[in-house]
């Protein structure tokens, strides 16, 4: 049985990734620090949780030797793009350094297969053209810089010990248990709080929003069929839904107006208009397709706010 060592495995991607790679009958390991996560959201036993912080090198280090990952996911970060701005210091401390130690403590393994590492579409410039793996990076902001550091991070780590190591870069993923104030939880938090009339910032961009049941089924997919070398993959849906999408998507879950005032407090200085995964080489790859769409992903989550959908 395949030992996988996820980072950041109690966050919202992580806990919705780990009953994918359960119920494929993999040995699932976790290493978080709970300041996003959560415990209860995972079930495994306590031995194959560890509660610790990527930037504690020793600690770190007798974890994953302890461990002897096959597989790593490495999830953890700061993502928000707002928070990260406001401190860029400690985002790129924990999502530079902290990458840095992960990946010098997978170095000394005997037992390592692969290296899978959460990047973003933050890495890629403006443009109003779905985006391919081939377009040349250019981030607006720190988050994606810390990012694309992290990718050329594990290109070093790949020339060094031939690991085959994958890039995945994230589009919008939405689904239960989101701990970032993003578009759609923070639509969800108003409406579940009985408003009507909800506040929101920038209108205007557009964004590819896929639900995470899809991401984690990719991410699996990817770890079992990928074999050798180095290569960057988009995750996304493909498709781009605007604000006033979202919101209809709402509306149609609860039945239900909503009105939309704009909250300058909300808007975001910078801001890019469009952002859309090209996935076509993710599809052709490991033959896969978003099986979520915005609407019933939604409305799932409107009736079951704390289940991930499977």
């Amino acid at each position: 049985m395949k030992r996988v060592l996820v980072t950041g495995g109690a966050g919202f991607i992580g806990s919705a990734l780990l009953p994918e790679l359960v119920a494929s009958n993999y040995d699932v390991y976790v290493i978080d620090n709970l300041s996003f996560g959560k415990r209860e959201l995972l079930n495994i036993s306590d031995d194959h949780f560890f509660l610790s912080d990527i930037l504690d090198r020793k600690n770190l280090n007798s974890i994953i030797k302890n461990i002897q990952p096959h597989w790593v996911i490495h999830l953890a970060a700061i993502h928000f793009i707002p928070y990260c701005n406001q401190n860029p210091f400690e985002a790129s401390n924990i999502n530079i350094q902290g990458t840095m130690n992960i990946l010098d403590a997978l170095r000394s393994l005997d037992c390592l297969e692969k290296v899978l590492f959460a990047s973003t579409a933050a890495v890629y410039p403006n443009t109003n053209h779905p985006i391919a793996e081939t377009v040349s990076s250019s981030p607006l902001d720190i988050y994606g810089l810390s990012k694309l550091a992290g990718e050329h991070l594990l290109n070093e780590f790949y020339l060094m010990t031939k690991i085959p190591s994958i890039i995945c870069r994230f589009f919008n993923a939405f689904g239960a248990r989101e701990t970032n104030p993003h578009l759609i939880p923070e639509i969800h938090r108003q409406i579940m709080n009985g408003k009507r009339s909800i506040q929101l910032g920038n209108l205007d961009p557009k964004r590819d929003f896929i639900h995470t049941a899809d991401m984690s089924q990719a991410l699996r997919l990817l770890l079992e069929q990928f074999s050798t070398d180095i290569d960057t993959f988009n995750i996304g849906s493909g498709q781009e839904y605007s604000v006033q999408e979202v919101v209809e998507a709402f509306e149609l879950a609860i039945n239900e107006k909503i009105q939309i005032e704009v909250d300058p407090a909300r808007i975001r200085k910078v801001e890019r208009q469009h952002l859309c995964a090209d996935i076509s080489k993710l599809k052709e790859y490991i033959g896969w397709k978003p099986r979520v769409d915005l609407k019933s992903g939604i409305k799932f989550l409107i009736d079951n706010p704390n289940i991930a959908l499977a």
